[in-house]
């Protein structure tokens, strides 16, 4: 009779480990085929049609580079609100600036001002909860995103890693940065990692509200509308750009198509930071024929200087292919390098909280700012460029020389990379 109890309980943990690690959707098989280049008016028609939103004007951007601009800038965003702020992460951490953000966040919701907090629950597991009952007790509005319950066992494995700031509808946040005392700083030290974000006014702002309302009404049922959250914005600039989501629960293989799209079409140049970089065979098969074709690809990963040493070794097993085809793989050196932002022929940006890995691509709930502005990007390839005078390349001699241990390692690391 002992054996019923046990079985049901294998065939559970079976089941709720089969709901977990899969996103219930047909995943992309197929290679894209080359149809248009990142010139041609059809790249930003598709882009916009088959991603989401369609591409809108009058725009303005400005790039944070590390902490030391980031955090001040948020706060400043932060403390100029009088009508709504909502706030969506990852990463929250006990800190310096976790309790900064939280009290200036608390001192809105005191004046009036709407707070609508956003906290993935397994990325806040090292928050003060101190935190929380400020927040709470100062009038904010703070939801903890699948916290584990019953009812939701088969979503343990579904996180939002979105990053999102918006204050009153008109200025918006996004990029890489998690809110933790590693994100301090300018880089200066392993202890301080190297990350950027971004400022972002204009129409395109009510894209990242309508993205930030598309987990808070997955987790309250609360639909947040009106001239407060949705205000009529006036363009402020040149820059066209979208912003677009993925998630599990619908549109899982967005983010790998964008990719894959941007990687098809480019003519001239890729230039990808990636701080989690562990593509799946699809995706090296679309970068090798870009670089076979003609085009500049570099990559800047992490070196041994990384929260993850699992991530990097499995990225390193797939790095063959991208080598032997002129790919140009580098590794920076001074700190952990968290950023994530592509480039393609300098005129695409892509910024926000995707990584380069399956669990971006199927698991998590991201969400990216797709910019079109050549000006823009060349600022972004001048940073790159930066990084890589700080980053150790990695050639195809040089990685197959490497010693025996660490092939094995890496082998079995790869095996895990659709939890990476």
């Amino acid at each position: 009779m002992l054996m019923i109890p046990i079985t049901v309980f294998v065939t559970l943990v079976i089941v709720l480990a089969i709901a977990n690690l899969s996103s219930g959707e047909k995943k992309i098989e197929h290679k894209i085929e080359r149809l248009y280049a990142s010139d041609d008016p059809q790249f930003l028609r598709s882009m916009g049609l088959l991603l989401g939103p369609p591409v809108v004007s009058g725009n303005r951007f400005e790039m944070l580079l590390n902490g030391e601009h980031i955090f001040p800038s948020m706060l400043e965003g932060i403390r100029s609100a009088s009508k709504t702020i909502t706030f969506e992460t990852f990463i929250y951490w006990s800190g310096e600036i976790g309790e900064q953000i939280a009290r200036a966040l608390a001192d809105k919701a005191r004046e009036g001002v709407a707070v609508h907090v956003l906290l993935d629950w397994v990325g806040s597991s090292k928050m003060d909860k101190r935190y929380l009952n400020m927040l709470r007790d100062a009038g904010a509005e703070v939801i903890q995103y699948h916290k584990p319950h019953w009812t939701g066992l088969g979503r343990m494995n579904d996180r939002t890693h979105r990053k999102l700031l918006v204050i009153d509808g008109h200025i918006g946040f996004t990029g890489g940065v998690g809110i933790a005392p590693e994100w301090t700083g300018h880089a200066q030290d392993e202890k301080h990692w190297r990350d950027t974000h971004f400022r972002v006014a204009g129409p395109v702002v009510g894209h990242m509200q309508a993205v930030f309302m598309d987990n808070w009404v997955k987790a309250t049922g609360n639909v947040l509308h009106g001239p407060d959250y949705f205000p009529e914005v006036e363009g402020v600039g040149d820059g066209l750009a979208h912003m677009f989501s993925s998630s599990p629960s619908g549109g899982s293989d967005d983010m790998q198509l964008m990719y894959l799209m941007a990687i098809t079409a480019a003519t001239r140049s890729i230039h990808l930071a990636s701080a989690y970089f562990v593509p799946d065979k699809l995706t090296i098969n679309a970068i090798v024929e870009a670089a076979k074709r003609g085009v500049k690809v570099q990559i800047i990963t992490p070196g041994k200087r990384i929260d993850t040493h699992t991530v990097r070794e499995a990225s390193r097993a797939c790095w063959g292919d991208l080598l032997r085809a002129g790919v140009e793989m580098f590794e920076y050196q001074p700190t952990m390098f968290h950023c994530k932002l592509l480039v393609v022929d300098e005129y695409l940006v892509s910024v926000g909280s995707t990584n380069f890995d399956s669990r971006s691509f199927k698991l998590n709930d991201e969400a990216n700012l797709n910019i079109y502005d050549r000006d823009f990007a060349k600022q972004q390839t001048a940073t790159f460029a930066d990084d890589i005078r700080q980053s150790h390349q990695v050639t195809f001699d040089a990685w197959l020389r490497r010693p025996f241990p660490e092939k094995l390692i890496e082998k079995f690391a790869s095996l895990l990379d659709t939890q990476l």
